[in-house]
């Protein structure tokens, strides 16, 4: 950020009024510098401030908004060069090509098979969310068809691909309704993309022969008025493409090159001859910075591989993913079935549960409130102690979908036994292995 707390401060109204959710202007001045609240928080700012601090606080790489209702996505926006710094925040969106002559039979055959990809994850429901309608040469009736049958019939966001004007126009006029990214601005028609995407208030993706050669380019379509900006350095060779992806992201971060502070668009599919290697190039971009990645097609082996790497990387290192405490039944559990606990760590309950689905046994699964942390860590900085694992059995609900008394805890917290049983008389505390691959075994025995 351009500013300081303190030049911050001297543009709020000092009014004190604790609206913004925190006790005085100059916390929430210190907050906003810090990127921990927005201007909007604030209902006093005036519109002179407000136009400065927006500018001051503008992210080094512009976020675009692509699409339009509960399926808008936003790509860029990022402020670090390295996840471990603070975060990345707008995760890469993940897009599959439609040529413009497909008959729109297989498009439906298609579309079904898209929408189908669809994983739930820690909570989280991962899918991809672009198709790019690609002009094949069959014409703008062609074009404009399949993109506004994707647009009408699908929640997928739409890219329209093609560096024809004229079939460019026919694509918004069909589509333009669900904000597409316009792909394919160059050199030689950048006057004809512009005032399309200047009239139709739409973002703009721009390609060049190399990063250097991006810069007029896109200093032009600012100077139209043109904000929301996608970039490609034009590069397919896989080692010049990564290059140009870091040379992008650092000249935004670290010299605040405005001229290239905009999310990149990569394709994979114009990389590689099969998908298994498109798969690979784009793991590649989602890691290194690619905004957009474009696949030749979805498919379950490629895509969900992808959709957890983006969870990863995407998600906040400093803070634990976690799951909500509660009662998770597994098998379908009876009032006979054993009960066990462990911590809300996302990664614990997913080993541990899929370890119990494996085994077949139907289980209850008591997730705690350990502030994300694994067993191990839970129990040494005093999250999952005795007393506060056997309270929270009572308070859960168990005693009502259980006859017996018996409860298993990790074997990393074998430690905590004897607080639990006091906290429980008459139940049996069952300590469970520490790997949870051995769970199935263990399970079977009991």
């Amino acid at each position: 950020m351009a500013l300081t707390g303190i030049q911050i401060f001297k543009l709020l109204p000092k009014t004190n009024c604790k609206e913004c959710g925190v006790p005085t202007c100059l916390a929430f001045a210190m907050n906003l510098a810090s990127g921990k609240a927005e201007l909007d928080s604030c209902p006093y700012v005036s519109d002179e401030a407000k136009e400065k601090l927006a500018e001051a606080s503008a992210p080094p790489i512009r976020p675009v908004k692509l699409g339009k209702g509960v399926r808008q996505r936003v790509t860029g926006g990022e402020t670090v060069l390295y996840r471990h710094e603070k975060t990345f925040f707008n995760p890469t969106l993940l897009a599959a090509t439609v040529p413009s002559d497909i008959d729109p039979s297989a498009l439906d055959k298609k579309l079904k098979v898209f929408n189908a990809f669809q994983y739930e994850r820690v909570g989280f429901n991962l899918r991809p969310e672009l198709i790019v309608v690609k002009d094949v040469g069959k014409g703008a009736a062609a074009f404009a068809a399949t993109a506004k049958k994707i647009a009408s019939e699908s929640e997928f966001n739409v890219v329209l691909m093609t560096e024809d004007v004229d079939v460019m126009k026919a694509g918004v006029e069909a589509a333009g309704f669900k904000r597409p990214l316009i792909c394919g601005a160059t050199a030689a028609n950048i006057d004809g993309m512009g005032a399309i995407a200047k009239a139709s208030d739409l973002p703009i993706a721009v390609k060049a022969d190399s990063v250097a050669a991006l810069i007029p380019l896109t200093d032009k379509l600012t100077g139209m008025g043109i904000k929301d900006i996608v970039i490609d350095s034009g590069s397919r060779e896989i080692k010049q493409a990564l290059e140009d992806q870091v040379a992008i992201r650092r000249a935004a971060l670290k010299t605040g090159n405005k001229s290239l502070g905009f999310p990149t668009i990569t394709f994979p599919c114009e990389m590689a001859s099969n998908i298994d290697m498109e798969t690979l190039i784009a793991a590649m971009f989602v890691a290194k910075y690619g905004g957009i990645v474009v696949l030749s097609d979805f498919r379950p082996e490629s895509i969900f591989p992808l959709l957890l790497e983006r969870l990863n990387i995407f998600t906040d290192p400093q803070r634990p993913m976690t799951v909500t405490e509660g009662i998770y039944p597994i098998g379908n559990p009876n009032e006979n079935s054993p009960v066990a606990v462990t911590t809300n760590f996302a990664l614990t309950y997913f080993i541990v549960s899929g370890e119990i689905e494996g085994s077949k046994v139907p289980c209850w699964l008591l997730i705690k409130d350990s502030e994300g942390l694994s067993v191990l860590t839970a129990w040494a900085a005093g999250k999952f102690g005795g007393d506060d694992v056997g309270a929270f059995v009572k308070k859960s609900g168990i005693m009502d979908k259980v006859k017996h008394k018996e409860i298993i805890i990790p074997g990393y917290a074998a430690a905590i036994a004897g607080d639990v049983e006091e906290e429980l008389p008459g139940w049996t505390i069952t300590v469970g292995p520490r790997e949870a691959a051995h769970l199935p075994a263990f399970l079977k025995t009991k």
